[in-house]
């Protein structure tokens, strides 16, 4: 019998598995600022000649130089020192990682737009194996965008290495990067078709790309698109704006890396949309001095130091127009809490500024194997009706007083062995259910779902004081399903760490019984 042809690897395969094995000693914290740069500036030199290129069949020879003539057309002027093949001709030299360093900083002294996005002196610090750097440059010399079709190949390549290095990094680290299944189901569930989308806590900017991807994919207009956002690690802000330069994205990250509650960048911002993964249970995120009378919990109880997370909450608040909308993760700690944020909790709901609560799979986070939940905040819930610049006429229920519950945990599939991922079938599940309930003129009427979902008046959640604990509301077969098969997987995990049953053996046994347990 023949052989079964191997399945072919993508680029952005390729380039990755190949960039991870000359990593050597070096940290995938580390590591990918190396890898990362170095896709910059291949794509800002691609573009450069590519530029170039028009110029001349135009008969600007004369102007090859100029540069305007460049940054007219949104593209980055490379200065001779930085060029592509000045550093591949120079790719065996012992000073390699200097003139990388100086390549990097001369295109960003010289584009405006790329101030404080490209690493500073970083690979004479790092002090990078030569042969290994020689080979990088070998190997992400392969990307031509002449000859790709895909013109966002080198979004691609960056997003796929961004993912990768993610899980890597693993729990503990990674925080610069959310997965794209939960981003776009974000983006699907609020919709961000026009106006100011801002981010608080952006990381490498992947809530942006995906909102702008959102656009592209229904029709819309990217100009009338303007992003905000802050991020508090420089090297993970400097990430964030190569990776919109490589896509063309404008975005107002503030002037530096900074602390969003402690130096707000956007004091005065009314967004229509918000986007927001944050740091999850943030442990003395400010002193108490410095939390009191801030403008952004006004009209509300002061947040607690011992955590962030109704800090972020309140934080998003702030920053939405009158109707605007914003979906914000969190522990599922936040959803019962007790305290100040009780109370918190309590006014966001009779103020009725809480949308949805959607309870997301486990294992969907390379950081963290918790369950976690989609906040959407909404602060106009009325009846109203949008005209979109794609024309469409958007009617929306008048939703005063009720908030949805959706338990996702039984969705998803699995991913890279021991995660969660939420495919497009998955979302279109959650998002139609949610659009039915949001909108008149859906194509579908809403009700309640056994084990799914729930709309509940505000009548239902008062008499639950308070709680947005989805099992809730939520109808269950057997309301103590949940907890006899979190016992159970408990009990089954221990059997398997002490080798008593093979996996396979078990989970056969488990299918046979109609357990659909996930191990």
């Amino acid at each position: 019998m023949a052989k079964k042809a191997k399945e072919e690897k993508s680029l952005e395969q390729t380039i990755w598995e190949s960039a991870d094995k000359l990593r050597g000693a070096v940290e995938p914290s580390e590591y990918k600022h190396v890898v990362l740069s170095l896709i910059f500036l291949k794509y800002a030199n691609d573009k450069f000649a590519e530029q170039r290129k028009k110029m001349i069949e135009c008969g600007q020879s004369r102007f090859l130089e100029m540069m305007p003539f460049y940054v007219k057309d949104n593209v980055f002027f490379i200065p001779e020192c930085a060029r592509w093949d000045f550093i591949m001709r120079n790719a065996k030299q012992p000073d390699i990682a200097i003139k990388i360093d100086t390549a990097l900083h001369e295109i960003e002294s010289k584009n405006s737009s790329l101030a404080g996005a490209l690493p500073d002196n970083y690979y004479s610090r790092l002090h990078l194996d030569n042969g290994c750097l020689s080979s990088l440059l070998d190997l992400i010399n392969r990307i031509d965008l002449q000859k790709e079709q895909d013109k966002d190949v080198f979004g691609r390549v960056y997003e796929y290495c961004l993912k990768k290095f993610a899980l890597k990094e693993g729990k503990g680290k990674g925080e610069f990067y959310t997965p794209k299944s939960v981003v776009a189901l974000l983006c699907e569930l609020i919709q961000p078709y026009s106006g100011i989308v801002y981010d608080g806590a952006c990381g490498s900017g992947g809530m942006f790309i995906q909102s702008m991807r959102f656009v592209d994919e229904h029709k819309g207009n990217k100009r009338n698109i303007s992003i905000y956002g802050q991020e508090y690690t420089d090297t993970t802000r400097r990430l964030c704006k190569m990776n919109l330069a490589i896509r063309g994205i404008s975005a107002n990250l503030g002037d530096e890396a900074a602390n969003t509650f402690l130096k707000d960048k956007h004091k005065d911002l009314k967004a229509d949309f918000a986007l927001e993964n944050p740091p999850f249970n943030q442990k003395d995120w400010m002193a108490p001095s410095q939390l009191k009378d801030d403008p952004r919990w006004e009209g509300y109880r002061t947040p607690p130091t011992s955590n962030a997370n109704y800090g972020w909450l309140l934080n998003t608040l702030s920053k939405l127009g009158q109707n605007g909308v914003g979906a914000v993760l969190l522990a599922n700690g936040a959803l019962s809490s007790d305290g100040d944020e009780y109370e918190i909790r309590k006014q966001l709901i009779e103020n009725d500024r809480v949308e949805a609560i959607i309870l997301l799979p486990r294992n969907c986070f390379y950081t963290t194997d918790i369950s976690v939940t989609c906040w959407i905040l909404n602060k106009n819930k009325k009846a109203r009706i949008e005209t979109r610049d794609n024309g469409e006429r958007v009617e929306y229920r008048d939703r005063s007083g009720e908030i949805l519950f959706m338990d996702l945990r039984q969705m998803g599939h699995p991913y890279e062995k021991k995660y969660i991922e939420l495919t497009q079938e998955d979302r279109d599940i959650v998002t139609n259910k949610f659009n039915a309930w949001r909108q008149l003129n859906w194509q579908e009427k809403y009700s309640d779902v056994p084990e799914f979902c729930h709309s509940a008046k505000a009548e239902e959640i008062t008499s639950n004081n308070y709680s947005l604990v989805p099992s809730r509301y939520i109808e269950f077969a057997n309301r103590d399903y949940e907890d006899n098969m979190k016992a159970l997987q408990c009990e089954l995990k221990t059997l398997l760490q002490q080798e008593a049953v093979s996996k396979k053996d078990l989970l056969k046994v488990l299918e046979g019984l109609g357990y659909g347990i996930k191990l």
